[in-house]
């Protein structure tokens, strides 16, 4: 019989997860160009009152910022200055035992328009400096090639990943990073939560909703592109460096039916289909699932597609599957259930679980659920690389900070990840969101504090940018050291 003791296995990678937009700041230093990430400005919740957060930008917003006619603040722009405090954050990631450390590249650092031929050797050698740094500490980078923003050139004049032309601009920049650092990256994902094409597509996809005729085509098709993009990276990666690792990455989403109606079971079916199963199917079985056929004929869906694009996506798949998880969903056929304002895809209260302070429901069970479907579905080894939460934080008058809340959902969530591992799942890393204080994704404010490291910085990007040690900082660095056996 199979040994029921299990856990992490030994070399597992424990470390802490971030995104360029999200950290670097340095917009406009050193030869970047304007991102897509750039135009989204930030909104107090005193100005949004009640309509929901977004963080879509149209072509008629990105017109008035560059015309000045917007006095807003962009806090991707000035991020936590990560771009010249690197070696701080990099020896504190250190000082917690990180095995691992995610980040993105700045595709428009590399390409500032997207479509040049050559690249900017100054954004270049800046992840150089970085990728040094890891080494020094023995920490392994785990590189996104796209996460969440693109050169703003290409959205503008090309119309983001609905235009086919930017698959070779992306290979292009896939390549150019490759080569450049083959000896010092062996692991890569190549788009962060690739469902984000549909449920916000300016972000996931650089499309901007008033300069298409139906947001839904745009966004299928766009997904497609990145599809096809993504398997001519790995084609490239296996040439380039051999040796290497390279991931699909998936915003995950449990989703329960509310009862045992059959109609609120096939719902929460479809949903997981369209939510999840539909990216993974594509990037790692190598195909396009009948269910989205179906779903493509009844929503008059047309994906145009090259005569090689089958093949392609067929040939060249995906060695891991990589994924962030915050929160389960219901799903109801019912009109008048009681809907869930936080949660990322909406959906219903569900009575069992608690929230967050931004009204995510948290739910650890849902991970193992996950993990299971996952890995019983593809049988290819899975990566946790999102997995936090977001709160206010507190510093005390001697300089303290007290997170025991932020401590408690990671310790339930890990526990999850060992059960996940008995039941004899293949997980071989997980990377917490965010190790350090950043720019929300959603809300692009700084209160929503993720990290195990304080950063002194409000909403509006004042503060002395000086880093604490919180809490959870000695607790995480107690989990590296044991493998996640100490979680007190």
């Amino acid at each position: 019989m199979q040994d029921m003791n299990l856990t992490f296995p030994e070399g597992f990678l424990w470390g802490g997860a971030t995104a360029a937009n999200q950290i670097e700041g340095a917009y406009n230093e050193d030869g970047k160009g304007l991102s897509t990430a750039d135009m989204v400005c930030y909104q107090s919740k005193e100005e949004r009152g009640d309509r929901p957060v977004t963080y879509e930008v149209t072509g008629a917003q990105i017109e008035e910022i560059l015309n000045k006619k917007n006095s807003g603040v962009f806090p991707k722009r000035f991020g936590i200055d990560f771009y010249h405090r690197y070696k701080e954050d990099i020896a504190l990631f250190a000082e917690m035992g990180f095995k691992v450390f995610r980040l993105s590249i700045a595709w428009s650092r590399i390409f500032p328009n997207g479509d040049e031929k050559e690249p900017n050797e100054a954004g270049l050698a800046f992840y150089d400096k970085v990728f040094n740094e890891l080494e020094k500490y023995n920490i392994l980078p785990l590189v996104t090639l796209s996460h969440y923003e693109m050169p703003l050139n290409l959205s503008l004049k090309y119309g983001g990943w609905e235009n086919r032309k930017v698959i070779d601009m992306f290979v292009h920049y896939a390549e150019t990073v490759f080569k450049r650092y083959k000896d010092k990256v062996k692991y890569w994902i190549t788009f962060n939560e690739i469902n984000a094409a549909l449920t916000s597509p300016y972000t996931g996809a650089g499309i901007l909703a008033d300069r298409v005729d139906n947001v839904q085509q745009s966004s299928f098709q766009a997904l497609h592109h990145q599809f096809v993009a993504s398997a001519l990276t790995v084609k490239s990666i296996r040439k380039i460096i051999p040796d290497a690792k390279i991931g699909c990455m998936l915003s995950a989403v449990t989703i329960y039916p509310e009862t045992c109606n059959p109609k609120d079971s096939l719902d929460s079916l479809k949903k997981e289909q369209k939510s999840n199963h539909f990216y993974t199917d594509v990037q790692v079985r190598g195909y396009y699932p009948n269910y989205m056929k179906r779903f493509f004929l009844e929503n008059n869906i047309e994906i145009k597609k090259e005569p090689k694009d089958d093949s392609i996506l067929k040939e060249y798949t995906m060695d891991f599957i990589s994924l962030s998880y915050y929160m389960s969903l219901v799903t109801s056929t019912k009109n008048d259930a009681k809907k869930v304002s936080g949660n990322l895809f909406g959906g219903v209260k569900n009575p069992y679980l608690e929230q967050s302070e931004w009204g995510w429901q948290i739910d650890p069970i849902a991970l193992r659920i996950i993990l299971n479907r996952l890995y019983d579905r593809y049988q290819v080894p899975l990566f946790i690389v999102e997995n936090g939460l977001g709160a206010y934080d507190k510093i005390e008058e001697d300089g303290s900070i007290h997170d025991p809340y932020r401590i408690d959902y990671l310790r339930k969530h890990i526990e999850q990840m060992k059960e996940a591992i008995k039941d004899g799942v293949e997980l071989i890393g997980y990377t917490s969101w965010g190790p350090i204080d950043l720019i929300s994704a959603s809300t692009s404010e700084m209160s929503k504090r993720y990290g195990f490291i304080y950063v002194d910085q409000d909403n509006y990007g004042n503060g002395s940018l000086e880093r604490y040690r919180k809490e959870s900082f000695h607790w995480y660095k107690k989990v590296i050291e044991s493998n996640g056996e100490d979680l007190t």
